[in-house]
């Protein structure tokens, strides 16, 4: 008769009333019932709760002479809920909510600090006219010398031929174009590492801060 096993009881469970004690004190030493059932109601007479399932038990097995009604038995008695055991987090769900939870830290943290962390400001090439007014002049002047050297050269090394000369300043102006666009490839390309390693300590150095005001 494991059903009747009070540790492992289930269904409805009542508050414990002074005539349920009092019919349980009696049924202890009812020798109707089994000594399993006497043991039950020596055990369940002592508990503020009782399970529906086992009285009803006791009670039918009891004498029928002597038992109370069953109505009146369960006068003044109201049911107890039980809430379930909460269910346990898988590791994958912990180490997840986990991540959540620090996100939404960073995010709460820099949205506190706007207002007192100044904003970056990009510097991007050519923003001012200046810039662009001082970029185009030195292109320019690169672009004459180089081809004053291209047709000096070629002047030179066929024998003052007009064309041939005129071709050689072509030759040095494209030339003189070309390495002025590789120098200035190189120089965007040295700002955006300075920026991006910028940013990459300034990101770290926050994140020490955050789990250290934690």
């Amino acid at each position: 008769m494991d059903q009747l096993d009070p540790r492992n009881a289930s269904g409805l469970i009542l508050s414990a009333t002074e005539p349920m004690r009092s019919f349980l004190a009696l049924a202890c030493g009812d020798h109707r019932l089994s000594a399993e059932l006497r043991d039950i109601a020596s055990d369940l007479r002592s508990r503020n709760t009782v399970p529906y399932k086992l009285l009803r038990g006791i009670w039918t097995g009891s004498d029928p002479s002597t038992r109370p009604d069953l109505l009146g038995l369960f006068s003044g008695s109201g049911f107890v809920f039980t809430s379930p055991k909460p269910r346990e987090k898988s590791e994958e769900l912990k180490l997840r909510l986990v991540k959540l939870r620090e996100i939404a830290e960073r995010k709460e943290y820099a949205e506190l600090v706007k207002d007192i962390t100044p904003r970056k400001q990009v510097e991007e090439p050519f923003s001012s006219y200046k810039d662009q007014l001082g970029f185009g002049l030195h292109v320019g002047l690169t672009m004459f010398t180089g081809y004053l050297v291209g047709y000096a050269s070629f002047r030179a090394l066929f024998n003052r031929n007009p064309a041939l000369s005129a071709a050689g300043g072509i030759l040095g102006l494209v030339l003189a174009m070309l390495v002025e666009t590789l120098l200035f490839i190189i120089k965007t390309s040295k700002d955006d590492q300075i920026q991006s390693s910028k940013s990459s300590s300034s990101s770290s150095s926050f994140t020490p801060t955050t789990k250290k005001n934690q």
